[in-house]
């Protein structure tokens, strides 16, 4: 080993004495979930707290687990990465394939921190090319399993959500949205699609994932664009509309940012009784395990919430510089807590009716799971129960099994969806799997 080599390797294992001395976080479940939850006082490290767990995948005939009166069954398997959904009036279902595609430009993937980063990112599957792919599932025959597979839109970049406004269909590259023309049943489109508006992108793209939803009377888009860091260390200047929410106007072409401050929102969805917009975002790393929580939050147009010079509010991280105290005072404290570096990304609300009365109305989100806190948090499918247009303790963990008993992944859930029967279906990109959960008919045996 060379000198060069020896000296990293000391550095790096010195480092790894000194975070060990960070304490773990809580072992309560619901630590930091809730309307207020308490927040513990900051804590730094040299480098992050690591937790990066094995992928042993899905065993034959396993599946995860749900509440007592639910069953859950393979809808689709042998994706490749597969990140969102999208459920088409006819009952077609969208799912888009893509993955991570590091920039050298990012200084977040450099030193230490950046190689726990790229360690983590091979052993999910997620350091390889992007499959780039939109591929629609139909379930002709109805019996909750989709027997046809067809390849609908290739040639994108890094896709992610997709929506539906009449006869076009929306789809969020990692750099901007483009349109497809769209017939009911129509199972493949032509091109790379039309250029409708760009939104933040390389060479940094930090945080690529973008999703699009449309208003609920259909004259506007939403996208959500994440952060181009952690907490601005590529240089602010590069976070120029960045950790916010595009508003694009149907009719006019116009475009605007409608909220800002939010680290990295993916899951936007309107809720179904008030229809104000709520969206999930995950939160910064690095001040602690139990600090700070993603959240679940509406979104008030021309909100600011606080990232990067301050979290749940009021709360200032020290860490940037200078310091800005005016935005400070008009962060927005978000609705409801989710726990720290639980990655939550995808929302939905329930407005199906096959699902118990308690379920409807309440939001689904997929948690795809932590790798900078111990012990490991989120990889599940958390329900909030909401009433009078307002989040409801308690959570309750609805989809699990992710980890298996080892804390080894099985898979990682991203993007919730309710079909149109009712069904509850999860996109799980390392598993490659999409999840579908439906109420046990009377009689039959739910899944274990």
């Amino acid at each position: 080993m060379t000198r060069a080599a020896l000296t990293a390797t000391a550095g790096l294992l010195a480092a790894l004495g000194l975070s060990a001395c960070i304490p773990k976080g809580s072992a309560d479940h619901w630590a930091g979930y809730g309307p207020n939850p308490p927040l513990p006082a900051p804590q730094h490290a040299i480098i992050p707290t690591v937790g990066i767990p094995k992928v042993v995948g899905w065993p034959e005939g396993v599946t995860p687990k749900a509440p007592p009166g639910f069953t859950v069954v393979r809808y689709a398997d042998g994706l490749d990465h597969p990140r969102w959904l999208y459920v088409l009036p006819n009952g077609d279902v969208l799912v888009s394939e893509s993955s991570s595609e590091p920039s050298a430009a990012d200084k977040t993937n450099q030193g230490i921190k950046g190689w726990f980063q790229k360690h983590l990112m091979k052993s999910v599957g997620s350091s390889k090319p992007s499959p780039n792919k939109i591929f629609l599932l139909r379930d002709a025959d109805g019996d909750g399993i989709a027997e046809s597979r067809m390849l609908f839109a290739q040639g994108l970049k890094q896709p992610f959500g997709m929506t539906l406004v009449g006869n076009t269909l929306y789809v969020a590259n990692s750099d901007g949205v483009v349109s497809f023309p769209y017939a009911d049943g129509q199972t493949s489109a032509s091109g790379a699609g039309q250029k409708v508006f760009d939104l933040p992108g390389g060479p940094i793209n930090h945080h690529w994932t973008k999703n699009v939803v449309a208003s609920p009377d259909k004259t506007k888009l939403y996208a959500t664009v994440g952060s181009n860091s952690n907490v601005g260390e590529n240089g602010m200047e590069n976070e120029t509309g960045r950790a916010a929410i595009w508003e694009y106007d149907l009719a006019t072409g116009k475009t605007r940012i409608f909220a800002s401050g939010i680290r990295n929102p993916n899951g936007i969805d309107f809720e179904p009784v008030t229809h104000v917009m709520w969206t999930v975002s995950n939160e910064r790393d690095e001040i602690g395990n139990d600090l700070p929580p993603d959240f679940l939050t509406s979104v008030r147009d021309g909100g600011f919430y606080g990232w990067p010079y301050s979290y749940y509010g009021p709360h200032v991280d020290d860490r940037i510089k200078p310091a800005r105290p005016d935005l400070v005072a008009k962060a927005i404290a978000p609705d409801f807590g989710l726990g720290a570096h639980t990655a939550s990304l995808g929302l939905t609300f329930y407005t199906g009716a096959a699902f118990p009365m308690a379920y409807r109305g309440g939001a689904f989100i997929g948690q795809h799971g932590s790798w900078n806190r111990k012990p490991l948090n989120g990889y599940q499918v958390v329900f909030i129960p909401f009433a009078n247009g307002r989040p409801q303790n308690a959570p309750q963990a609805f989809l699990t099994g992710f980890l298996d008993k080892n804390d080894k992944i099985q898979g990682r859930p991203v993007g919730v969806a309710v079909d149109r029967t009712g069904a509850l279906l999860v996109a799980d990109d390392v598993g490659g799997v999409v999840w579908r959960v439906t109420p046990t008919p009377a009689g039959a045996k739910a899944t274990k």
